[in-house]
């Protein structure tokens, strides 16, 4: 039997971990007009790489996950998101797909022009 993972898994999760009616993410493609998204933020994503010594190394940054079943195509690097919640416009450094529907947004602060 196939799990529908969008509606057993992410969609339950967005609704409990997702940004809120009103002030949910915003994502800007190239080219196109800004669309409001569903996603779960987290300011300070904690990601550890482990150095060939076994040593490891932290990296923090802002990180959204989303349902890629909400894209016409999947999100690109240097495409952009704002967070109403906390006021920011990030750009996005790298897309992480898990391979059952869902993405990190791995993310930067966009800096003022």
């Amino acid at each position: 039997m196939a799990i529908d993972w969008d509606a057993v898994v992410l969609g339950p999760t967005i609704a409990i971990f997702g940004e809120g009616q009103g002030m949910r993410p915003i994502y800007t493609a190239e080219g196109a007009p800004p669309v409001e998204i569903d996603g779960v933020f987290d300011e300070a994503y904690r990601e550890v790489d482990l150095i060939d010594t076994g040593v490891g190394a932290n990296t923090v940054m802002p990180v959204l996950g989303v349902r890629l079943v909400q894209f016409a195509r999947p999100p690109r690097q240097g495409e952009l998101i704002t967070i109403p919640r906390v006021g920011k416009d990030y750009v996005i450094k790298d897309v992480r797909p898990d391979g059952h529907g869902w993405a990190k947004l791995m993310l930067g602060v966009k800096k003022a022009p």
